[in-house]
């Protein structure tokens, strides 16, 4: 893999970019506070901005490694504030594997936003840092998030039992999954 750290993307309604430690407002009040939008996810809901600023602080920090790749995603139609989260959660050298997790705040449900950072992330890493394979899981409870996957060309592989855990517990885990030789 051709390591780059994490570049401005642009889509025809995002832009993709790095957090700044001004953006722990925007976590905390637009996604990172709301139990509906962490109900499926592996990190706690934030009980305070200061637990976004902390959170903030370390994610910053990590633009230092050429093999972090964590944006915001910030809708045009919003200004410049983040409304919800994509990062490369797990990458495997060996296989030029990266797995990719996502989270985007409730106002903006429903509305292909997410699918358009997933699908500009993907053609990023297949592109320019050179994956052979991106992956992602979800809880089926949470079926709306094999829906963006599907959206972006991945195929279900498969569902792996009492596997996972996230803020409901123990759970399942639905992968897909797309090689770079399939697009």
């Amino acid at each position: 893999m051709k390591h780059c750290g994490t570049q401005l993307l642009e889509t025809e309604r995002l832009i993709l970019r790095r957090y700044e430690l001004k953006d722990a407002g925007a976590l905390y009040r637009n996604w990172a506070s709301d139990k509906e939008v962490t109900k499926y996810l592996t990190w706690p809901t934030h009980t305070s901005q200061a637990v976004s600023q902390h959170v903030m602080e370390d994610w910053v920090s990590q633009y230092s490694k050429e093999d972090c790749y964590h944006w915001a995603i910030v809708w045009k139609g919003n200004g410049d504030e983040p409304i919800g989260d994509i990062a490369v959660v797990d990458m495997k050298e060996k296989t030029a594997m990266a797995h990719i997790g996502y989270c985007i705040g409730r106002p903006w449900w429903h509305k292909g936003i997410t699918a358009e950072a997933l699908k500009a992330v993907m053609d990023f890493l297949f592109d320019v840092v050179e994956v052979r394979r991106i992956e992602a899981r979800h809880d089926p409870r949470n079926p709306d998030s094999g829906k963006v996957m599907e959206k972006c060309g991945m195929k279900y592989e498969g569902t792996l039992h009492s596997a996972d855990w996230n803020n409901q517990g123990i759970c399942d885990a639905c992968y897909y999954a797309l090689l770079k030789s399939e697009r």
